[in-house]
């Protein structure tokens, strides 16, 4: 790793973002085979927390994703506009909105499990399961910086 702060190829953040690139390249490419060829990498932000618990407001969708209120707009935007999440007034508080998973949403659930799964045993076969797990833990690490 390249320590001097220097803008070169092998400086971390670099690395860091070409790696990400990568994964998303990826991601992509195992979506599009299994049929889901509209789900984008980003998709993820909106539909990973809504797999975990779904019809969560539009703050909650952006607070957990770690992205800011107009940037979680746009995205459910999108991955509506894909048909994969529905926007519904808040029964509770009719001034919010809850987002809700489509049934072309819950059909994608197997297929992003499987090719995460896919990914992460390439990664593990690549890497070791020791620096797998390392990896993983120093990336959970950096997200808080």
């Amino acid at each position: 790793m390249d320590g001097t702060g220097r803008a070169t190829t092998d400086n971390l953040g670099f690395v860091l973002a070409k790696a990400s690139q990568r994964w998303n390249e990826l991601l992509a490419d195992g979506f599009a085979r299994h049929g889901f060829g509209e789900v984008r990498p980003s998709y993820g932000s909106v539909l990973v927390p809504l797999l975990d618990e779904d019809g969560l407001r539009m703050g909650e969708l952006a607070r957990r994703s770690r992205v800011s209120k107009q940037t979680m707009t746009t995205l459910v935007r999108l991955v509506e506009r894909d048909g994969l999440v529905a926007r519904r007034r808040d029964p509770d508080d009719g001034r919010a909105t809850r987002v809700h998973l489509t049934d072309r949403a819950m059909a994608f659930r197997p297929i992003a499990e499987q090719t995460l799964a896919e990914l992460d045993a390439a990664v593990e076969a690549r890497l070791g399961g020791s620096k797998a797990r390392s990896l993983h833990g120093a990336l959970k690490e950096l997200m808080s910086l």
